[in-house]
């Protein structure tokens, strides 16, 4: 019986995600049900939010993984066998297939996907780091064309998309990253107006430069020292859409919370929002995301690893700032 292999979560990290917290253990091919499909997984995603799905924390968004599953992501594949006469052998599907080289599904929650775009491509503008851009930027921002918006995590997956959205919807946009490369990219590929690096020690006095008019959107990917920054330069009726905190994941416990004080002062909207919310809504928002890179408005950067095995360590690149562009591990 053929086999293949899948990466297991078996303990919970502490703080850093280590090793010993997964096994890597071979499967047999089972036979198909009535109505699924097996896939060969091609290429898969490696999140920030991956770190939550192994907490223990089961008053999260998204339940944790349980111990001794499959490690959660999502993926694209190729149906490699099929009773699902809506999935044919030869569909190219995108689903949360987790950690493995192959698996089984019925089809929930699987889109097919175009066939002529790359891997990467589609994991990088129109999976999830394209579909929680559209989300929190073109949904939840009320954002006005000359408006300024700041973005920590600008050269990140969801941050890099923001940034490109905005600058083609007419905003002033700043970028914040963690190495200077990163904001060259933001600047001379991406097209930001501004880049700045949070590692700079005059942080706060740049941003007010780059915002001389003050700030209308600050879109949250790191929390960290910005943030305080951020909401003190805040216009009045400010929006601030808190996306993600990469910064806290691997914390044994969280920084102080935010100061209120400009909260009150400049009367500022702070929305927090998580895509399996919205999933529903995925294929709307993909076709927004689609809009963008169809005009030529979108630009993305793979950082590409090989072979299933290589998730265990590469997934700690996006916690130390290390990974140049999306992080994805090729299996074939």
């Amino acid at each position: 019986m053929q086999q293949y292999k899948a990466i297991h979560l078996i303990s919970r990290p502490d703080t850093t995600i280590q090793p010993d917290n997964f096994e890597v253990r071979q499967h047999s091919r089972e036979p198909l049900n009535a109505g699924e499909f097996r896939v060969k997984q091609t290429c898969l995603s490696l999140d920030p939010a991956m770190r939550g799905w192994m907490s223990p924390d089961t008053n999260s968004y998204i339940p944790p993984v349980e111990l001794g599953a499959i490690m959660r992501s999502n993926g694209l594949a190729k149906v490699i066998e099929s009773q699902n006469e809506q999935f044919p052998v030869g569909t190219r599907v995108m689903g949360m297939f987790g950690w493995t080289e192959e698996a089984v599904s019925n089809g929930q929650g699987v889109n097919a996907v175009p066939l002529d775009l790359p891997d990467e491509a589609i994991l990088s503008t129109i999976a999830l780091p394209g579909l929680t851009a559209a989300q929190g930027f073109l949904r939840l921002s009320d954002f006005k064309a000359g408006e300024t918006i700041l973005i920590s995590g600008g050269a990140g997956s969801v941050g890099s998309i923001v940034g490109q959205m905005a600058k083609a919807e007419g905003l002033r946009v700043i970028g914040i990253s963690g190495s200077e490369e990163k904001c060259r990219w933001m600047t001379e590929e991406l097209g930001f107006d501004v880049a700045l690096n949070y590692r700079s020690d005059n942080l706060k006095d740049e941003v007010r430069a780059a915002a001389p008019n003050g700030i209308d959107i600050y879109f949250e990917n790191t929390g960290g020292p910005i943030q305080s920054i951020a909401l003190h330069s805040m216009n009045t009726f400010g929006r601030v859409i808190v996306c993600g905190l990469i910064s806290q994941y691997n914390k044994a416990e969280p920084d102080p919370g935010p100061d209120w004080v400009p909260v009150i002062k400049q009367r500022l909207r702070i929305q927090g929002f998580t895509m399996p919310d919205h999933m529903h809504e995925a294929p709307e928002l993909a076709q927004l995301v689609a809009g963008y890179l169809m005009k030529g408005q979108l630009k993305y950067r793979a950082h590409v690893l090989e072979g299933l095995e290589s998730a265990i360590s590469g997934i700690n690149l996006l916690f130390s700032g290390e990974n140049q562009g999306k992080l994805v591990v090729k299996l074939t």
